[in-house]
């Protein structure tokens, strides 16, 4: 068994195209229109082009109780999921510039250091480097 698709709810595909690929540096790899003006959008890490897809799921918006569980984790201030890399101070610095938002700045916890930032697509994402 293994891993080839996770998905992160958006309310809005084309401005989660935009954060992902602009500021985090993913790359589309799949868009396949679904009607109703859904879209099957994947994207992938630059680095593991051949590795899982990332689908930008439209769920939110026609879903109800997809869009209470992001809106309780948003509020909470818990991740939706976390991006592994290899220096958060560096990623921090990185997309502060391009005008990302954080609610965590880079913190040492134990064998990890984690920073937590806003999607812009109601979602918090945390970056991890492990120690």
């Amino acid at each position: 068994m293994k891993i080839k698709l996770i998905s992160i709810p958006v309310r809005d595909q084309e401005k989660a195209l935009k954060f992902y690929t602009e500021k985090l540096g993913f790359i589309k790899k799949k868009d396949e229109p679904l009607g109703g003006g859904n879209r099957w959008l994947t994207l992938v890490s630059k680095d593991w082009q051949d590795g899982p897809e990332l689908l930008l799921e439209p769920a939110p918006n026609h879903f109800e109780p997809s869009k209470v569980y992001q809106e309780a984790l948003m509020e909470a201030g818990i991740p939706w999921t976390q991006f592994d890399v290899q220096d958060v101070a560096s990623e921090y610095e990185r997309l502060t510039k391009l005008g990302v938002e954080f609610s965590t700045k880079p913190t040492e916890m134990g064998k990890v250091i984690f920073a937590v930032f806003n999607d812009t697509c109601g979602n918090n994402i945390q970056l991890v480097e492990e120690l």
